[in-house]
């Protein structure tokens, strides 16, 4: 079940390989995310030390917590093998890939990440993307009238 879901990335980068990540999360921030206060806005995964982080993720207060500094923006660790982290380090060692993360779902009892590496699109990309889905809705629409 899909807790929060990047939209944008599909969009913003064709992605070429996914990976799921554990994610390092405080008691409310669970709670948060169950709620569906996330935002995935301007986030992005970067390798520091062998290790994964998501850095710029906001997961908001959840609203009956009674800690008082909390960072919504904090940098969280990502649970990875050590093989996976390898192939992240040489992914984002190519020039022109970026490691986004994707959804938040609950994988059991745990919430887990779907992390994608891609490659970002170039603006006619993007907009032959949108012609195409364009064009495809109006074949719909004209075998739906069809049928009637």
């Amino acid at each position: 079940m899909s807790l929060i879901v990047n939209k944008k990335a599909h969009h913003e980068y064709t992605i070429e390989t996914k990976y799921v990540a554990g994610v390092v999360l405080s008691g409310q921030e669970v709670k948060s995310l169950r709620l569906g206060h996330a935002s995935f806005a301007g986030s992005y995964i970067k390798i520091i030390g062998g290790e994964a982080f998501l850095l710029n993720t906001q997961i908001n207060k959840y609203p009956y917590s009674q800690e008082k500094d909390y960072d919504p923006k904090r940098t969280r660790k990502l649970l990875l093998n050590k093989k996976e982290l390898l192939e992240l380090q040489e992914w984002s060692n190519n020039k022109g890939r970026a490691i986004v993360p994707l959804t938040f779902f609950v994988g059991g009892r745990n919430i887990k990440m779907d992390i994608g590496v891609g490659r970002g699109k170039k603006v006619h990309e993007k907009r032959a993307v949108l012609k195409q889905r364009d064009q495809e809705r109006e074949i719909q629409r004209d075998t739906k009238y069809r049928i009637r």
